[in-house]
């Protein structure tokens, strides 16, 4: 794992298993989420000084969950991890016939290569899942239609994944309990809504997409807008009338 950096820590995408002591344990293998891509996941050094906070019996359950999702790698021998696959594929392209788990066509999607379960290996299976209900849920975000489009954009799919791994950490989900006020916020709304990390991923990717055209972007830029779309996702969880992801303010954005 790249240890480099001062205060601010380094930004390399890349798993790190749960401390021993929880309910469910990750294998601990690092991985880099693509080849060129690399989300805004600070590893820092002072994790010592982080205050944990209490939960709730819930709101363990509900994190215990979780925990168990983010811990499942994408497995391409997987019957099921195959199968929600090809239902991304039908989801995202509806009127094209897919010719197989490899094939040339997954670069449409943003895939870097034939194999798109290549770019899984940083995420795991719950980047997929991530991926999966939001192009179930919001298929015309897919279109990617607002804005002046620029000529070099981020690979889709593949920034779906840096996405769910961005939020892993902003949330710091890997943690026996969660170490930070936006973690321990963020597990109020998963009690009452256990569709809630998916949620926000939907409202994260599309305000990183917002911002990528705000910011006239290009793919050399993509950290800096990761790091403007994590930044902005914790001061609206932080604001006093947030009861429910719907009330963040860029909640909305997934209407337009």
């Amino acid at each position: 794992m790249d240890d480099r950096g001062g205060e601010g820590g380094s930004f390399v995408a890349v798993r790190r298993g749960l401390h021993q002591g929880t309910a469910c344990h990750s294998t601990g293998s690092s991985a880099w989420l693509g080849r060129g891509l690399s989300c805004v996941c600070a590893q820092r050094r002072d994790f010592e000084d982080h205050p944990s906070f209490e939960l709730t019996p819930a709101q363990e359950e509900c994190l215990h969950r979780l925990q168990n999702r983010i811990n499942i790698g994408y497995d391409s021998s997987n019957p099921e991890h195959q199968e929600a696959l090809k239902a991304l594929w039908h989801a995202a392209f509806p009127e094209e016939q897919l010719h197989g788990l490899m094939s040339e066509q997954w670069k449409e999607m943003g895939w870097q290569g034939k194999d798109p379960s290549t770019d899984f290996r940083g995420g795991g299976f719950i980047s997929l899942e991530n991926l999966l209900y939001f192009a179930r849920h919001f298929p015309d975000l897919l279109q990617k239609k607002e804005g002046d489009r620029a000529m070099w954009e981020y690979p889709f799919a593949v920034a779906g994944v840096n996405i769910t791994f961005m939020l892993i950490q902003m949330l710091d989900f890997e943690a026996v309990k969660p170490r930070t006020l936006v973690g321990a916020t963020f597990l109020k709304l998963l009690t009452d809504n256990e569709s809630a990390f998916d949620l926000l991923y939907c409202i994260a990717f599309k305000l990183m997409d917002h911002k990528w055209l705000d910011m006239h972007a290009s793919y050399m830029d993509f950290n800096t807008v990761m790091k403007a779309t994590r930044h902005q996702l914790e001061m609206e969880l932080l604001q006093e009338d947030i009861v429910r992801l719907e009330d963040l303010p860029s909640y909305n954005l997934l209407s337009r």
